[in-house]
């Protein structure tokens, strides 16, 4: 039987913080945090060190309460014209073991109510590595569209977000 890790009390308390996101109301409700989010969270991460294995033995999926795959709680309000102190949702990201040396892909899963998704890719990267991703692409169609294109990825997965409205130019290699 598979185990479940989110409830309608992950949801609840979700709801609940998003009407009420301060802090008297969030320390008087900890307890119910790290019971319905954080803790099953982290043993959602720490079941998903095998299968990443499976995956890439690079990938990594660390369950620790901090300083691992989950994101922590508390917003970073410095420059953010959102103020409230916590995030109404949870997220964690399953990284690349070099994620600190080299910019590499990662997995991403966020759960909030009516708003669950599983990502993958790079944020953000830097132009170089954001050329070279582009230049493989330009370089490499059809393995692109095996990959995107075949009937199991897209009874799965669809693409949002940004997109590009023209290809990039090719790269010195297909130009030769």
């Amino acid at each position: 039987m598979a185990r479940i890790y989110f409830t309608s009390e992950t949801f609840r308390f979700q709801r609940a913080l998003a009407r009420n996101n301060n802090r008297p109301w969030f320390k008087a409700h900890q307890a119910d945090y790290e019971r319905y989010v954080r803790d099953p969270f982290l043993g959602f991460i720490a079941d998903m060190q095998a299968p990443l294995a499976k995956i890439s033995s690079h990938m990594r999926a660390d369950p620790r309460k901090t300083g691992g795959s989950l994101f922590r709680i508390y917003r970073d309000t410095r420059f953010a014209n959102d103020k409230t102190p916590y995030k109404p949702w949870a997220g964690a990201r399953f990284f690349h073991e070099r994620r600190r040396e080299v910019a590499a892909p990662s997995f991403y899963l966020h759960i909030a109510p009516k708003d669950c998704f599983a990502g993958g890719g790079i944020w953000h990267p830097e132009p170089p590595t954001l050329k070279r991703i582009r230049d493989f692409l330009t370089d490499n169609p059809a393995a692109w569209k095996r990959a995107t294109q075949n009937k199991s990825f897209r009874e799965h997965f669809s693409f949002w977000g940004e997109t590009l409205s023209r290809p990039s130019q090719p790269s010195s290699a297909s130009r030769r």
